[in-house]
């Protein structure tokens, strides 16, 4: 699924009107008639309905939806909000009212107390240009839909809710169900405005498919996109062929968060993993996990600290940054892990701490290099405030990865993965279930096994993702709750998420 701004999808219906011919009136026929149509299950015929309509293309797909359910036996009232009508908005108003039906004036006195008496209310006032403060009589309109107990139907985006991010938003309509014309906007996935879509599908209008998909820069992450591209082990295949990883972390008062890390890899399928880590921590890792292998790190008062005789050359991608602490001189081993490292090196947790001054480092490596920091870490990185970022966060990840050559996993309720090159993919799986301790370093776990087994980075790092999520889903599904998971569950989710792809 197509993930597009609104100067995408503007460019989209530019191109279907000037270059295929389609005019803008059969686009808003389609589109009015195709929402009414995923309407009517949720409707009733003795319900009273008001539709609001604004002055702009959002507004003639209102019109239509309106006479569509008007010419089906529907109680329904247009209510025009905004004036200066386009002429394509003022065609289907017209036509709405040569069938018979009604415009009530939103500017009239008893208008907005006439709006309690609606069972349903459909909001197609303001579409893909909003920006910023509204003014009168939208806020009013807003604040009155809001306060009423009606089921509230959207067009394409709720009221007030912008199509590309939260920087500037104030207040919008609570939908309960958002019918989203063609693609979802980003905002659909963005913690401030998502929730106002409440439940939301895509409603297609015939717009040119394959100029929308060159158009869009994002797009989310699919069972069928990770069926397509996981990788099938062979029949001759061998602990060898399976990667072998070098996964550097843990410290004395956090031995868990390597401990997970390699479990999770393992289970993702590496072939081989090398622990490096504390003396002292070998044995709590080991108690857990018989099948990895350790190399001893120099440390002191129970950190990891730079050693010059570190040799990554062995190994096919390596992992560094959980538990390690965020001192000087262990910011210096994982700066010399990016020097020297030839193969893709995936930082997480403190890791994402260590280069935070050096981040030329990241630019002038050769080798893949993955971030996955979470919306505190990534707010560190960018040196802004997290609010900040989570406006804004496809932007700000795309500005980085592109700046930075690197590939950045910007964790979050969906994660969204961004490549040197700018493509977003979004991840949709998982659960509030993951937001505890550990998870994170589940997911570098799983993270290094799939680089090692994918020819392609980015398929790599968003198949890890969406497992790390499906696990779960697979276990709040069947044997956990949301409460109740832990990170170390995860590892038992993954059989089944495996079994299912290669089904």
């Amino acid at each position: 699924m197509y993930i597009v701004t609104a100067k995408e999808m503007y460019e989209v219906d530019r191109y279907a009107m000037e270059d295929i011919g389609i005019s803008g009136s059969i686009l808003m026929e389609s589109a009015g008639r195709a929402i009414a149509e995923k309407m009517k299950p949720l409707i009733g015929t003795t319900d009273r309905i008001f539709v609001l309509c604004g002055s702009g293309n959002n507004g003639g797909d209102g019109y239509v939806v309106a006479r569509t359910l008007l010419n089906e036996g529907y109680d329904v009232t247009a209510v025009q909000v905004g004036r200066n009508l386009t002429a394509d908005a003022a065609l289907y108003q017209q036509l709405y009212n040569r069938l018979g039906g009604h415009v009530a004036d939103v500017e009239a006195d008893t208008f907005l107390s006439s709006l309690e008496s609606a069972d349903v209310i459909i909001d197609a006032m303001l579409g893909l240009g909003v920006r910023g403060a509204l003014r009168s009589p939208y806020t009013e309109t807003i604040q009155a839909v809001n306060s009423t107990d009606a089921l509230v139907l959207a067009v394409d985006l709720p009221s007030g809710v912008p199509a590309d991010d939260a920087a500037d938003f104030r207040e919008a309509i609570q939908a309960d169900y958002t019918f989203i014309i063609e693609a979802p906007k980003p905002t659909a996935f963005i913690q401030k405005t998502a929730p106002f879509y409440g439940k939301w599908e895509t409603v297609s209008i015939g717009l040119p498919a394959a100029y929308l998909g060159r158009q869009a820069g994002a797009r989310t992450w699919t069972k069928e996109d990770v069926k397509r591209t996981f990788p099938v082990r062979q029949p001759f295949s061998h602990k060898g062929t399976n990667g072998k990883g070098f996964l550097i972390g843990g410290g004395t008062e956090m031995p868990g968060s390597v401990t997970m890390a390699s479990m999770a890899a393992l289970r993702a399928g590496a072939g081989l993993l090398t622990v490096g880590t504390l003396p002292q921590v070998i044995p709590s890792v080991l108690s857990h996990l018989a099948e990895a292998t350790f190399t001893s790190l120099a440390g002191e008062n129970g950190v990891l600290v730079d050693t010059e005789n570190l040799d990554v050359s062995a190994y096919d991608a390596v992992v560094a940054g959980m538990g390690m602490g965020r001192g000087e001189d262990t910011a210096a081993l994982t700066k010399r892990v990016l020097e020297q490292a030839e193969v893709p090196v995936l930082l997480d947790a403190d890791g994402l701490y260590h280069i935070k001054s050096d981040l030329e480092l990241l630019r002038n490596r050769q080798a893949p290099t993955i971030l996955t920091p979470h919306p505190g870490e990534m707010a560190m990185l960018l040196d802004v405030k997290v609010p900040q970022l989570l406006e804004q966060p496809f932007e700000l990840a795309r500005k980085f990865a592109t700046v930075y050559q690197v590939y950045l996993v910007l964790k979050g309720t969906y994660t969204i993965v961004t490549a040197p090159d700018g493509t977003q993919l979004v991840n949709t799986t998982g659960n509030p279930g993951l937001g505890k301790g550990g998870s994170g370093d589940v997911l570098s776990g799983i993270l290094l096994a799939m680089l090692m087994q994918h020819e392609d980075p980015l398929e790599a790092i968003a198949n890890g993702v969406y497992v790390h999520g499906r696990a779960a889903d697979v276990l709040v599904e069947d044997a956990h709750s949301q409460q109740d998971l832990l990170a170390t569950d995860l590892m038992k989710g993954l059989a089944k998420v495996f079994r299912d792809i290669s089904l």
